[in-house]
């Protein structure tokens, strides 16, 4: 195997893509990943990183392109990093996705046979989310709205229009940019933040976060600013819901932190509602801005009735319903059972899955707040048993005292949703040991030109 120079010129053929994505080529044995590459592709590349067993590499030209190989829409793909996968056809990002899947059960979970579900397509491969977040950034010149740059957490691009997100969001979006220019609002400088001199103006802007109720068309615009201004952002609100009727919720956030996100530690009402509407699965949920909701209604819905599918209710059962994150799954799931328990981590989510109960009248479920791997052992130790149990945990998946009191629980059928194959199969396979087998795995597609999947795994206990 020989190592390639940095910087040097190879001719490499693409025949697989790794999980974030990247091209997977070899050349005299050495593995180089490229970024843009996909199965098929004959590639010029330049080396970009050498290393002792593997090495990166950019596209320098595309000497005979993949049959997979297609135009993508969107004029910021392959500066932008969102949409990675906006050049590989459709059919050709679902079999990539389904072949992680079962790479990842096979390979890491060591699982024995097992029932691999055909993946499900989302039937909206563009403008399916409901949920979008937008960095305000450029303390000289004119702000700009955007999205960052690929692997640059320095770099913004202004976004005129995403094709990830509905025609109002994108009017929202162009509303929000003029206002801001019109108005020469200011913008968050964390340099000037972190500057001794106490007297450098740090700016207002942070972040934009836009939401959409998709079966309701309610939408929210969350302003994430520096200070409470809500006297410079009151006008603004006006003028948004003004020009978008749509918008039925503006809000104010505050994040006076120098941490980056887009969540604040007080709110202010500008314009309307506290919160949007949406319906899913004949459940009514109310998104506060900082709420938790899945950001694909369409897969969403679908990925839910799989899980019920798979918790196999009759109606007597009891159900834990693990990471219930706002209650979604959980109140989906009442109708059909005894009573449901769910854990969540975030006070804020389980504050939510409560009032969802109370507005649809769902009065069997029970909203724990803390970890899994306290409040599950707990729930132990004073009787409490379930003959179902469902898990949504993160992508870093089970916590391994979680994962303990989950087999110590015992339940008759264990169905796993997970965003991670990864995760999912080390977690799956542990519970193998503890006498489970896995029946089925049904992979869902909820997040088209990334490469991002989820899946749905059923366990059941021997005997």
């Amino acid at each position: 195997m020989a190592k390639p120079r940095r910087g040097e010129s190879l001719t490499v053929t693409i025949d697989d893509l790794a999980f974030g994505g990247e091209g997977v080529g070899r050349v005299d044995g050495y593995v180089l990943f490229v970024r843009g590459g996909i199965p098929g592709d004959r590639l010029r590349v330049r080396v970009t990183d050498a290393r002792a067993r593997y090495g990166r590499a950019a596209i320098e030209a595309i000497e005979e392109p993949s049959r997979d190989r297609v135009q993508p829409p969107c004029a910021y793909f392959g500066r932008c990093g969102g949409c990675r996968l906006q050049h590989l056809a459709y059919p050709a990002q679902l079999a990539f996705k389904e072949k992680q899947v079962r790479d990842c059960l096979e390979r890491l979970g060591g699982l024995g046979p097992f029932e691999l579900r055909p993946i499900l397509p989302a039937p909206e491969p563009y403008g399916y989310r409901n949920k979008m977040e937008f960095t305000v950034a450029g303390t000289s010149g004119l702000p700009v709205i955007g999205l960052h740059e690929a692997d640059r957490y320095d770099v913004v691009l202004d976004i005129d229009r995403c094709l990830l997100q509905s025609d109002t969001m994108n009017a929202l979006l162009a509303e929000v940019r003029r206002e801001v220019r019109a108005r020469g609002l200011s913008v968050y400088d964390q340099a000037a933040e972190q500057r001794l001199d106490a007297g450098a103006s740090r700016g207002l802007l942070r972040f934009v976060t836009l939401r959409e109720g998709r079966r309701t068309g309610e939408a929210m615009v969350n302003i994430v600013a520096a200070a409470p201004d809500v006297e410079t952002l009151g006008p603004v609100a006006e003028t948004l819901r003004a020009r978008v009727p749509a918008a039925a919720s503006v809000v104010l956030n505050v994040n006076a932190k120098q941490a980056s996100v887009a969540v604040g530690q007080e709110e202010h009402l500008l314009v309307g509602r506290e919160h949007i509407t949406e319906f899913l699965g004949g459940v009514t949920f109310q998104v506060s801005a900082n709420s938790f909701f899945q950001t694909n209604t369409v897969q969403a819905e679908r990925l839910f009735g799989i899980v019920a599918e798979a918790c196999g209710l009759t109606g007597s059962e009891t159900v834990l319903d693990l990471y219930s994150g706002t209650g979604a799954i959980s109140l989906l799931l009442a109708r059909r059972c005894r009573w449901v328990y769910g854990i969540e981590v975030s006070p804020a989510a389980v504050a939510d899955a409560l009032r969802n109960g109370r507005a649809n009248g769902i009065e069997n479920c029970t909203f724990l707040p803390g970890e899994v791997r306290h409040v599950l052992p707990a729930l132990l130790r004073d009787g409490v048993r379930a003959e179902v149990v469902v898990a949504d945990p993160p992508r870093a998946g089970f916590h391994p005292k979680a994962l303990s009191a989950l087999a110590a629980l015992a339940p008759e059928r264990v169905v796993y949703v997970s965003c991670n194959p990864a995760t999912l199969a080390r977690d799956v396979g542990d519970l193998g040991r503890h006498g489970y087998r896995v029946e089925w795995v049904q992979p869902v597609d909820m997040f088209p030109q990334t490469p991002h999947i989820e899946a749905v795994a059923r366990l059941r206990r021997a005997g």
